[in-house]
C-alpha cells in the first residue's frame, strides 16, 4: 500500500505542509524510518531521533520546525494517540482472510448467512444462526444454534459464539475469545463452609464437606454495537437473565465476565480483569489490569480502578479506586506512604522501649 501525504492528512483530518504528493508505504519509529516510511515523531523527544533515520516525511507535534528537521513534508497533530488511531486504520493490512465460504466450513442448512459473508476453513455455523452482511468468520470458529451476529462482525481464528448469543454490529473478537460459556454456578445440598464464612467473615461453623451440584445456565449473552473482545477473553451466559455488554465497550485479553453481569456502554476492561457474577457496572467505567470485582455489587458510572485493585463493595459514580481492598486512590497513596515509614517507625518504637525500660531499671 502506498499513500501520499495529502491522502493521509485528509484521512486524519490534519494539516499537512511541504510536498503533499510525497508517497510513503508504511509507518515507522523515527530512528528506524527509511525514505519510504512516515516517521512518527509526535513530540519533541521523538523528534530528536529523526536524525538517526532517513525519513523524508513525518507526523510532528504542533509548531515543530519541519524544514529545520530536514523533511520534505509533514503532518501536524495536537492529539497524538487519536492520530495513531486513524493512521493505523489506514495502514492496517488485516489478516488476509479470503472471501466467500471455504469448502471445509460446515454450514447448517438452517443457518442464515448474508451473501457477502466470509467463512474460513473448518468453521461451523449451527442451525438457526444468523450472520449479518459484511461479516468475516475466521478459521476454526464456531457459531452456536440460534446465535445472531450483526453487520460487519470480524472474528479472528478459533473464536466461539455460544447458542442464542446476540451480538450487535461491528463486533471484533480476537483469537480464542469465548462468548456464551456456562456460568460458574454450583451449590451444595446443605449450607456450606463458604456460605458461613461469607456471613461471619471467618467462621465456617459446623458445615460439613459436600459435593457440588451444578446450576445450569438458562440465559445467554447480549453484546451491543462496536464491542471488541480480546484474545482468550471469556463471557459467561446468565443463569436466568442474560449477561450483557453495552455498546462501545472494549474487553482486553484474558478478561473474564461472570454470569448475569451487566456492563454498561463505553467501558474499558483491561488485561486479566476478573468480574464475578451478578455485578452491575455503569457507563464509561475503566478497570485496569488484574482488577478483581466481587459478586453482587454495583460499580457506578465513570469509576476508574487502578491496576491490581480488588473491589469488594459498591463503588459510587466517579470514584477513583486503588488497592486491596479498594479505597480512594488518594487514601491508598497515604496508606502506602505510611507503610513505607513502618520500618523506621518500628526502630523508633524499639528505641523508645529500650529507653523506657532502662529508665525503669534505674528507678
Amino acid at each position: 500500500m502506498t499513500f501520499t501525504i495529502q491522502e493521509i492528512a485528509a484521512a486524519l483530518g490534519a494539516e499537512a505542509v511541504g510536498d503533499l504528493s510525497y508517497s510513503v508505504k508504511a509507518a515507522a519509529e523515527p530512528a528506524d524510518a527509511g525514505p519510504d516510511d512516515l516517521a512518527l515523531a509526535m513530540s519533541p523527544k521523538y523528534g530528536e531521533a529523526l536524525g538517526k533515520g532517513q525519513a523524508r516525511a513525518a507526523i510532528l507535534w504542533d509548531g515543530a520546525d519541519w524544514q529545520g528537521l530536514g523533511l520534505a513534508a509533514a503532518i501536524f497533530t495536537d492529539r497524538p494517540r487519536m492520530t495513531m488511531s486513524g493512521l493505523t486504520a489506514t495502514f492496517d493490512r488485516g489478516q488476509g482472510f479470503p472471501t466467500g465460504i471455504h469448502p471445509t466450513a460446515v454450514i447448517d442448512p438452517g443457518a442464515e448467512i448474508a451473501d457477502d459473508v466470509s467463512v474460513g476453513p473448518f468453521s461451523y455455523v449451527a442451525a438457526g444462526a444468523r450472520i449479518g452482511a459484511g461479516s468475516v468468520i475466521g478459521p476454526h470458529c464456531t457459531i452456536g444454534a440460534d446465535a445472531r451476529l450483526g453487520k460487519h462482525a470480524y472474528l479472528r481464528e478459533m473464536v466461539s459464539i455460544g447458542a442464542r448469543v446476540v451480538v450487535g454490529d461491528r463486533y471484533i473478537a480476537q483469537p480464542g475469545a469465548r462468548v456464551g460459556s456456562d456460568g460458574f454456578s454450583f451449590v451444595t445440598p446443605e449450607v456450606s463452609g463458604a456460605e458461613n464464612v461469607r456471613k461471619t467473615l471467618g467462621d465456617q461453623g459446623d458445615a460439613k464437606a459436600q459435593s457440588w451440584v451444578r446450576i445450569h445456565s438458562l440465559g445467554a449473552v447480549e453484546i451491543g454495537d462496536d464491542v471488541e473482545c480480546g484474545a482468550n477473553s471469556t463471557i459467561d451466559n446468565g443463569t436466568i437473565r442474560n449477561t450483557r455488554i453495552g455498546n462501545g465497550t472494549k474487553i482486553d485479553n484474558l478478561v473474564h465476565v461472570g454470569h448475569n453481569t451487566r456492563v454498561g456502554d463505553d467501558c474499558l476492561l483491561c488485561g486479566q480483569v476478573g468480574i464475578s457474577g451478578s455485578v452491575e457496572i455503569g457507563n464509561n467505567v475503566i478497570l485496569g489490569g488484574q482488577v478483581g470485582v466481587v459478586d453482587n455489587i454495583f460499580i457506578g458510572d465513570n469509576v476508574i480502578a487502578a491496576g491490581g485493585t480488588k473491589i469488594l463493595s459498591n463503588a459510587p459514580a466517579g470514584r477513583v479506586l486503588m488497592g486491596y481492598p479498594a479505597v480512594k486512590m488518594e487514601t491508598h497513596t497515604e496508606i502506602y506512604k505510611a507503610q513505607r515509614r513502618l520500618p523506621r517507625l518500628a526502630r523508633d518504637v524499639a528505641a523508645l522501649q529500650k529507653a523506657v525500660f532502662k529508665a525503669g531499671a534505674k528507678d
